[in-house]
């Protein structure tokens, strides 16, 4: 495991496989690089995939809440400075594609192409009430508490029965995160406001959403995909919030004609 310090003066845990252009990959909240597994024997066949764990995940160092979007963003691009990366594709899921929006809104020409998995760029008017009332679960009772009701919002009922050795490493997962670093990146993403500037973003983008996702619904990904009206769009199917795990050969095969399709590879 290797670790870059940041400019804030937080470490952030990093793996690259394979070999290729740059591939960079952005997890969900209370996930880690882990979560990537299922995609990674067939991106590193044609990318060099840096993976990391985000500030108060995993293995990254957890500074005391709140965070904030562009604080997130900052700590990627220190790693990419730190790698010497001037141009990166980008794939996030949920918390990881508020990340890659608020980088390349920020950071123009940085990304290749972007992937944007089961996220949102507007949160809904009840977003600071909901994610309060899980802050405040979390410091009360601690991270084990928040466990059953995620594994719930994330995945299907019948593939939670159906894969109990993955469903436990996730909860293993959820259960570990720092309290700081959930609460702090709950923070952070209830103020997701990309939405109006979606249109300054240019490059090749690739918008999917599970079509059971009730964390970020397919009407914002519709949503986000009628601003960006060059964006590819797939509603994956029998697929909740964590669509990548839940449905790996049909999100696997989204990727790769995306990426075919740009001569990416």
């Amino acid at each position: 495991m290797n670790q870059i310090l940041t400019s804030h003066g937080n470490q952030i845990a990093y793996s690259v496989e394979g070999e290729g252009p740059w591939l960079t990959l952005s997890h969900s909240l209370a996930s880690n690089m882990s979560m990537w597994n299922p995609q990674m024997s067939l991106l590193t066949r044609h990318f060099k995939v840096l993976r990391f764990d985000t500030r108060g995940h995993g293995n990254s160092s957890a500074p005391k809440d709140p965070y904030s979007l562009d604080e997130l963003a900052q700590d990627s691009y220190d790693v990419f400075q730190a790698l010497g990366i001037e141009r990166t594709h980008w794939l996030g899921l949920s918390m990881g594609g508020m990340i890659g929006q608020t980088l390349i809104l920020k950071y123009p020409t940085l990304f290749e192409s972007l992937v944007l998995a089961d996220t949102t760029s507007k949160r809904p008017d009840n977003a600071r009430q909901m994610w309060g009332e899980r802050i405040a679960q979390a410091k009360a009772e601690g991270m084990s508490a928040m466990v059953d009701s995620t594994l719930q919002r994330w995945f299907a009922e019948d593939f939670r029965s159906n894969n109990p050795a993955i469903i436990q490493e996730i909860a293993e997962g959820i259960a570990s995160t720092s309290v700081h670093g959930f609460c702090g990146c709950c923070e952070a993403i209830s103020h997701i406001n990309t939405f109006d500037r979606l249109n300054e973003i240019t490059c090749p983008t690739l918008i999917m959403v599970g079509e059971n996702d009730h964390g970020t619904p397919p009407h914002m990904a519709e949503s986000m995909k009628e601003k960006m009206p060059y964006a590819q769009f797939h509603k994956i199917p029998n697929a909740g919030h964590i669509s990548n795990i839940e449905q790996p050969e049909i999100f696997n095969q989204y990727l790769m004609d995306f990426y075919k399709g740009h001569n990416f590879i």
